[in-house]
């Protein structure tokens, strides 16, 4: 079901607040994470088995623009998506496993203001994006 604000800016947008948009943003909200289109179109399908994958793209990308969900690079080859944070928050990528860990510096946000300010730029959003490997993958390595 989606809540009285997304139905809003569905509406404001000229869409229509669909099952199946209801379905895909609530598999990704209840992913708590990084899924891409291919994982939000399987777990879609077991509640519509009949549910398109290009549905899901188009989806993806009207509520990307919509600024419902942010749209990650967390690797070469696909698009994660993950609910838009309250707050702004980075992450870390295993190499080893794919984990992808969230975390919140503070430093980050001094950086933004001092560079919007340094440079006369209006930032409007910043990704970072830390490789290595986490505790599990290092001892494996070892």
């Amino acid at each position: 079901m989606l809540s009285t604000d997304i139905r809003k800016a569905l509406n404001a947008a000229g869409l229509r607040a669909t099952n199946q948009r209801a379905l895909i943003l609530n598999v990704i909200r209840k992913g708590q994470g990084h899924l891409d289109a291919e994982e939000v179109h399987r777990r879609a399908q077991r509640k519509q088995p009949r549910l398109n994958l290009s549905t899901v793209y188009r989806t993806l990308q009207v509520f990307k623009k919509l600024g419902l969900v942010e749209e990650l690079h967390l690797d070469e080859t696909h698009h994660h998506y993950e609910m838009k944070p309250p707050t702004q928050h980075y992450h870390l990528i295993c190499l080893g496993c794919g984990q992808v860990i969230e975390f919140q510096y503070p430093l980050a946000r001094l950086v933004k203001r001092k560079v919007a300010e340094a440079r006369d730029f209006e930032i409007t959003g910043s990704e970072v994006r830390m490789t290595g490997y986490c505790p599990r993958c290092r001892q494996e390595k070892g």
